[in-house]
């Protein structure tokens, strides 16, 4: 009899990106309870940004919201990865990220948004 190496609630069967994607929904749902506005925010997860010849290579990006669409808040998970060696310095990172980007939309400081922001 033959069955799946590990049950799916285990992290064996969630993929890089599924566990990248877990992250960034970790710090978003810590950042909701201090900032409700951001449940009108799309998070999204993208492989890379595009590319920029002669910047560099980003971490993240935000859109505010236009034309009946919603403020948009980026996490390349390629570049995230690359600069973070394993799971905890990629969580750290990420959190980040995010809280950069958030308080690029709301106009103020990640430290505003964030009172650990550059801390951990």
């Amino acid at each position: 009899m033959r069955g799946p190496v590990a049950p799916p609630q285990v992290p064996l069967s969630a993929s890089r990106a599924d566990t990248f994607r877990d992250l960034v929904l970790d710090s978003v749902e810590r950042l909701e309870r201090h900032w409700p506005q951001l449940a009108d925010v799309e998070f999204m997860v993208l492989e890379v940004p595009p590319s920029v010849p002669g910047e560099t290579v980003p971490l993240g990006g935000s859109l505010p919201a236009e034309k009946g669409e919603p403020a948009r808040v980026v996490v390349y998970r390629r570049p995230v990865e690359i600069r973070s060696k394993n799971r905890d310095e990629r969580a750290l990172l990420v959190h980040e990220v995010v809280v950069e980007q958030v308080a690029e939309l709301l106009g103020l400081s990640p430290e505003s948004v964030d009172p650990r922001y550059g801390q951990d």
